[in-house]
């Protein structure tokens, strides 16, 4: 019997997906895979959406862990290999973290490759999904993209069941990691201001590796910037526009800032 593997992130999105599988081909083919991340970057109310939905659904989460989660986070391990990337740019914390873990587990409990793998990308996303299928296609998996490509869909939000997505949302794009290494500019204005205690490990982690997070310089070059931008008030979330946001951030400091894109889709959907 084929299995069905839900890469469950801890996102809304993952949780769709997971929804519609389990209607689809029932709780007991669908395997809802998470990698738990440590409790300092990875959200209370996050690990606990993935769990209403879980129990929702009647199925345990099958967690492919890092060995050393419950200690280390992203910014650990990055620091343990000196490199923020490997060797095709990926960012390593991501291949620690997560794609490591999920080889292991596929290689360990699915060598006959009986199973299809699922991911929560949009419609609006080809090229994820495109990188994704090639990736695992040559691995010999099949995957699919329930929210892009199926038309029987059952469900748009959790909210229809009673479970509120996770409140990151209110500030955050993604359930990710807080202190993304892979984020940009505006992403770590909201840790400066919210999570002090992560940026001064994100310059210990630019420190120790030599080489900064950002394109545009290391976060310590910044402080001074966003010491002012939190003195006039200046806020934002991630779902203001970057343009938008360091165009105003141009008009109330009177300082040039180039505008930033605030870095790449996140792949730590595994």
């Amino acid at each position: 019997m084929t299995k069905h593997i839900v890469c469950y992130s801890g996102g809304h999105s993952s949780a769709l997906v997971a929804i519609e599988v389990a209607r689809k081909f029932g709780k007991e083919n669908t395997i809802l895979l998470n990698h738990d991340i440590n409790p300092r970057v990875e959200e209370a109310d996050i690990k606990r959406f993935k769990k209403e939905v879980a129990d929702y659904l009647g199925i345990s989460i099958t967690y492919a862990n890092h060995p050393d989660w419950e200690t280390k986070d992203q910014f650990d391990v990055v620091m343990d290999a000196k490199a923020f990337k490997v060797g095709n740019g990926t960012a390593l914390c991501t291949h620690r973290l997560k794609t490591f873990p999920f080889e292991k587990y596929l290689k360990e409990n699915h060598p006959e490759k009986d199973v299809v793998i699922y991911y929560g990308f949009d419609a609006d996303e080809p090229h994820r999904i495109q990188r994704r299928s090639g990736i695992l296609g040559v691995q010999g998996f099949k995957t699919d993209y329930p929210l892009a490509l199926w038309e029987d869909r059952t469900i748009y939000s959790t909210k229809e069941i009673g479970i509120e997505p996770p409140n990151s949302y209110n500030v955050f794009k993604h359930a990710n990691c807080t202190g993304c290494l892979k984020a940009g500019k505006q992403h770590w204005y909201l840790v400066y201001l919210n999570r002090p205690d992560l940026w001064e490990k994100g310059k210990q982690a630019e420190e120790e590796i030599g080489y900064s997070i950002l394109n545009e310089g290391e976060l310590q070059d910044l402080e001074p910037l966003f010491a002012q931008m939190k003195c006039l008030g200046i806020t934002t979330t991630e779902h203001e526009d970057a343009r938008t946001f360091w165009a105003r951030v141009r008009k109330q400091t009177k300082l040039i800032v180039k505008s930033d894109p605030d870095g790449k889709p996140c792949e730590c959907v595994f």
